[in-house]
């Protein structure tokens, strides 16, 4: 929404961006030294001279940093007394928040000053922090710690809680063979397994990825269940296999520009029968009930940008039914918001 400010105002917002990467490490800093949890703990307020005498940080320290948590609204000081105001316990409680600080300080903070190269060369001119891969996703097994852990605990954030919803609406038709495709871990084929003892599930991705989900798989016994297939989908010359009564791809065409999404659908088209449904979960930005969802969609498009392949983002829903609708599919449904998440899903079919 339009909002009109003065050029007072203006020139604050300004700031705020010019100085964002310093207070964003100054919230990290508060976290990790303990500081914010004290603080919360001591809910009607505690003194400067209390909180330095405990959390065994410097004067300096202490000082500087709830200086900068005052000005962005994380803390409020009156008196020499600290309080956490809502912003801040937010900061320390709030788990999209714990994933969101995380990722960006764990995986993206460092390769953020190649924006500039990653926009202009259309690679993730950022990875080289973590790895020398030509994507994230030839890494993801093996990413150094924590980059690893936060990567994995924000994937799964932003798909786990759609699943419930989602497994009730895949499983209308009683399918007897779902392709996952993009199954990372494997976490959607083990829940599908859980779901229904007669299901039989494919995953397919890199060689490097099914490693992992074939690991997990046989912890879980499931072995006679979940087959591994492994594929690059931007080689043209490798097919999706037929036999699917269900195509599956959860925060998977992310992943990839408009012109690999066609691609790739169209693969799985060529691979479906008249019998065949693809799903196509996404948390899609344009479709979210609240602000701080959007929010977060949007700036993990630069995620993508400068970390994970250099051509991908997160997209509106009426631009995914497109690219499907030029794939070969026709949009049968869609299922907004699934559940207690940020994901639609669209069930489509292949065009008669």
């Amino acid at each position: 929404m339009k909002k009109e400010l003065s050029a007072i105002d203006a020139k604050y917002e300004a700031q705020k961006i010019a100085f964002g990467p310093m207070y964003f490490q100054a919230v990290v800093a508060l976290r990790e030294l303990g500081i914010l949890q004290f603080i919360s703990n001591n809910r009607k307020g505690v003194s400067m001279e209390t909180i330095i005498e405990q959390v065994g940080v410097s004067e300096y320290g202490v000082t500087l940093l709830l200086e900068a948590a005052e000005i962005i609204g994380v803390v409020e000081i009156e008196n020499e007394i600290v309080k956490i105001t809502k912003v801040g316990f937010f900061l320390l409680k709030d788990e999209m928040t714990r994933v969101n600080i995380n990722f960006m300080n764990d995986v993206c903070y460092l390769g953020a000053k190649s924006m500039t190269d990653s926009i202009r060369n259309g690679k993730p001119e950022g990875l080289k922090v973590l790895g020398d891969w030509p994507t994230i996703y030839e890494g993801l097994s093996i990413l150094p710690e924590p980059a690893k852990t936060s990567w994995f605990e924000f994937d799964h954030y932003y798909s786990d809680n759609a699943f419930p919803e989602a497994l009730k609406i895949v499983f209308r038709k009683n399918p007897k063979m779902i392709f996952d495709v993009g199954g990372n871990t494997g976490k959607w084929s083990f829940a599908c397994c859980n779901h229904d003892p007669d299901v039989n599930i494919k995953i397919l991705d890199l060689p490097v990825q099914l490693k992992v989900a074939k690991s997990n798989a046989t912890e879980r016994n499931l072995l006679d269940r979940i087959d591994f297939h492994p594929i690059n989908l931007l080689d043209r010359s490798q097919e999706i296999p037929q036999g699917a009564d269900v195509i599956w791809m959860s925060q998977f065409l992310d992943c990839f520009s408009k012109e690999q999404i066609i691609q790739i659908l169209e693969n799985a088209c060529n691979a479906s029968s008249e019998n065949t449904t693809l799903y196509i979960l996404e948390p899609f930005f344009d479709n979210q009930n609240y602000p701080a969802a959007h929010h977060s969609l949007v700036a993990t498009s630069l995620y993508f940008t400068i970390m994970a392949n250099g051509n991908s983002k997160m997209y509106r829903v009426e631009v995914m039914k497109e690219l499907a609708r030029e794939a070969g599919f026709e949009i049968v449904e869609t299922y907004p918001l699934i559940g207690d998440s940020y994901h639609t899903i669209l069930e489509c079919r292949k065009q008669a």
